[in-house]
């Protein structure tokens, strides 16, 4: 049984170099988007939390990275997320192809502007 990561370096430890780099873009974006929101672990996953509401949630997979959940936002906003949107919810952004940091900050405001 592996111990649950207590703190995001310790989530980012477990990933593959590859996993890891493009979570840490995506971390860094947000966090940028973000700056007064706590960074913890929920779920297992990296979660900014601000005033005590769980924003943004950040998983590295094998073959993509998730970012959920997704915001409401305009007709463009959803045409601009629909080459990823996966399941209920969740945004994919696969390793193969250079992840849309412009639209992952677009994704950390709206959801920002929802929760507070």
């Amino acid at each position: 049984m592996t111990t649950a990561p207590a703190t995001i370096e310790d989530y980012l430890s477990t990933l593959p170099d590859a996993t890891r780099t493009i979570v840490e873009s995506i971390l860094a974006a947000v966090r940028a988007e973000l700056p007064d929101a706590e960074q913890v672990i929920t779920y297992q996953i990296p979660t900014f939390v601000q005033q005590g509401v769980k924003v943004l949630h950040v998983a590295g997979w094998n073959h993509h990275v998730a970012l959920y959940p997704v915001p409401q936002g305009d007709a463009a906003f959803h045409d601009r997320i629909a080459p990823y949107v996966s399941g209920r919810g969740t945004l994919k952004f696969a390793h193969t192809t250079p992840v849309d940091l412009d639209l992952v900050r677009e994704v950390a405001r709206l959801r920002l502007a929802e929760t507070t």
